[in-house]
């Protein structure tokens, strides 16, 4: 088995203005420094899904599950908008749904003052229910303050666990699939 994971980094704003794809390329660059992970940024803003959920699979939707599915974890960069996550998240998120399972899920959140706490605490719900395993340890930033070195041990911190759940769980599933 690839020694290598493939962890999808998705940006979960679209909004005009928005700063979620500026901290997506700040965590990259740290990730990076991991060296044996595969890094595929799915910018929510590049995927045109439908606005009622289609009868028939539309290509945007094949493609964002395909990268959902063929992900060993996720790392979930959002903002905090009125104490939760935006809808276009929510939105990408419900579009899958077995692709998501057994799988670990890690938040870089940004907002003022709070970090993004509270919309990661309406993640971990929305995920749960999808049998993820969101990882303990989360990444804030607070866009009053930017960035310090809080922020990159967050990060490390992070990704040691979405690092060790993603190897556990692709081993897991590999030698019992995963039943919901």
């Amino acid at each position: 088995m690839d020694a290598r994971l493939r962890i999808a980094v998705i940006v979960g704003s679209t909004r005009q203005g928005r700063v979620g794809d500026t901290i997506a390329r700040w965590f990259v660059g740290r990730a990076e420094r991991c060296g044996d992970l595969d890094l595929d940024v799915l910018d929510l803003a590049d995927f045109d899904f439908p606005q009622h959920y289609p009868e028939e699979t539309t290509t945007q939707m094949t493609a964002f599950t395909t990268a959902i599915d063929h992900a060993d974890g996720f790392v979930v960069v959002t903002p905090e908008y009125n104490r939760s996550f935006p809808a276009s998240l929510k939105q990408a998120i419900d579009y899958a749904y077995d692709e998501w399972h057994a799988k670990p899920v890690g938040f870089v959140a940004y907002g003022c003052r709070g970090r993004g706490h509270y919309a990661v605490q309406a993640l971990r719900v929305v995920f749960a229910e999808l049998h993820t395993m969101a990882v303990r340890d989360e990444v804030g930033i607070d866009l009053m303050r930017g960035h310090d070195d809080r922020d990159e041990l967050a990060v490390t911190t992070m990704l040691d666990q979405l690092v060790w759940w993603a190897r556990a769980l692709r081993d897991a599933r590999a030698a019992h699939p995963y039943i919901a």
